[in-house]
């Protein structure tokens, strides 16, 4: 098997009898490709070490026309780490746990996923201690409109953000950590008029206490630094007053999700998407309605692979 880069071709060791190239395509913008001519179900370890390459230098990472059941998906995703058990505990594939369903459909007048997943900017799992590497999406339903693709994946990327702050603000962040908090995010979608969650319990807010992290973090894979406090979860940054703090973090949050920073996926069903959410926050966009239905399983990677838990 070859890894073709753009203008750049990698040779990679294949299992015998494969003899499908596999593409890697860059986009046009700060981020996104897509690799061609892989079957996720029947990967080498070549591969999977190809993309994840791949992931740290594209950020996001689209293949298309794949046909997996719920335990194909999760052995592709456990090959690129770890896999996490959402706190929520609900949702999930039978007999497949690591599978979360994300999805609008009713059956017997109880969702079958969860409807509003995503629906604003964040990082997942920066709210834990053993923080994400990556999230495994995979479209079996996309919503349409007259033709048009709804229910697009917003991403922004955080080496960019982090690459054009001024340098006085590179410098004020050196050292400092923010504190996340899963229950920041959940309550703010609660608070949207006809939203559905229920409250936390108190097992599932034992089970995700606030946690801090670097505010700026160095990617390791490419070596660059990135932004690591989203408005999903992070509260407030631990060495400053409140004000401060405040101040700091408004300002940050407006400047990572800048236009310049994004990039807008639009699925079609048979797609899975990796992305990198060491380097990125995302968003999804709710511009379907409850009769426009949209399914996707989903798998998420820890990053023990690269931060091992001691």
């Amino acid at each position: 098997l070859r890894i073709l880069y753009g203008y750049f071709t990698l040779p990679i060791n294949e299992r015998a009898g494969s003899t499908s190239p596999m593409q890697v395509i860059p986009g046009d913008e700060t981020l996104g490709a897509t690799i061609e001519a892989v079957n996720l179900a029947d990967t080498s370890d070549a591969a999977i070490d190809a993309i994840v390459q791949a992931l740290g230098r594209h950020g996001v990472i689209r293949f298309p026309r794949q046909t997996l059941s719920a335990a194909q998906l999760k052995a592709f995703s456990a090959r690129l780490g770890e896999l996490e058990i959402n706190v929520i505990g609900a949702f999930q594939e039978p007999g497949h746990p690591e599978v979360m369903i994300l999805s609008n459909i009713i059956e017997n007048g109880k969702p079958i996923g969860l409807g509003d997943a995503g629906q604003s900017w964040h990082a997942d799992m920066s709210y834990s201690k053993t923080i994400a590497f990556a999230n495994v999406l995979y479209a079996l339903k996309v919503p349409q409109r007259d033709g048009e693709t709804l229910g697009a994946t917003e991403f922004c990327d955080m080496c960019a953000a982090y690459d054009d702050l001024a340098p006085a603000i590179k410098a004020q962040l050196t050292g400092k950590t923010a504190l996340h908090d899963f229950s920041k995010y959940w309550d703010m979608m609660r608070a949207r008029p006809g939203n559905t969650r229920p409250p936390l319990s108190e097992a599932q807010r034992k089970a995700k206490p606030p946690v801090s992290h670097p505010v700026v973090i160095t990617h390791p894979i490419s070596g660059r630094k990135a932004l690591y406090a989203n408005p999903g979860y992070a509260v407030r940054i631990n060495e400053l007053p409140q004000p401060e703090s405040d101040a700091l973090l408004e300002y940050l949050f407006a400047h990572q999700t800048r236009d310049q920073y994004r990039y807008v996926f639009r699925w079609t069903a048979g797609d899975v998407l990796v992305w990198d959410n060491l380097r990125t926050i995302h968003q999804a966009a709710a511009d379907y309605s409850p009769d426009e239905h949209r399914f996707i399983r989903r798998c998420q990677v820890m990053a023990t692979r690269f931060f091992p838990v001691h």
